[in-house]
């Protein structure tokens, strides 16, 4: 599952730096621990296995956020396309409206990573004994 999570970090232009194996570790070892309590069984499900990657990117992220904020300076949250123009035909996002912070959106995404999927757990929990 690590190579998978790295790979979802590079996917999000995160550049791999020396010490993010142990961050990674930890991380990778919290949300199966997490997912494996929670549904009381041995090993993570295949079923669950890209929410564990992105909730363990969630993990590694906040890590970094709280601990070494420079670190992912790099990351970019603005929307990739604001405007698409077909013949005459003209569509504008309403991107940049708001007043979201690129910390706020960073907060925003970190939350989407540890929270979506959760609901999933139920269809692979067991009763507990």
């Amino acid at each position: 599952m690590q190579e998978q999570v790295k790979e979802r970090l590079q996917a999000f232009g995160y550049e791999w730096q020396e010490g993010d194996e142990i961050t990674l570790d930890f991380s990778v070892q919290k949300v199966e621990n997490t997912i494996k309590n929670d549904c009381n069984v041995p090993a993570v499900p295949d079923g669950l296995m890209n929410i564990a990657v992105d909730m363990a990117v969630g993990e590694f992220l906040t890590a970094k956020k709280t601990f070494s904020p420079d670190s992912i300076a790099g990351l970019d949250f603005d929307a990739a396309v604001k405007q698409i123009q077909t013949g005459d035909t003209n569509t504008v996002f309403a991107v940049g409206e708001g007043s979201l912070t690129a910390e706020q959106r960073l907060d925003n995404f970190l939350n989407y990573l540890l929270t979506y999927g959760r609901d999933q757990f139920s269809c692979y929990r067991r009763i507990r004994w």
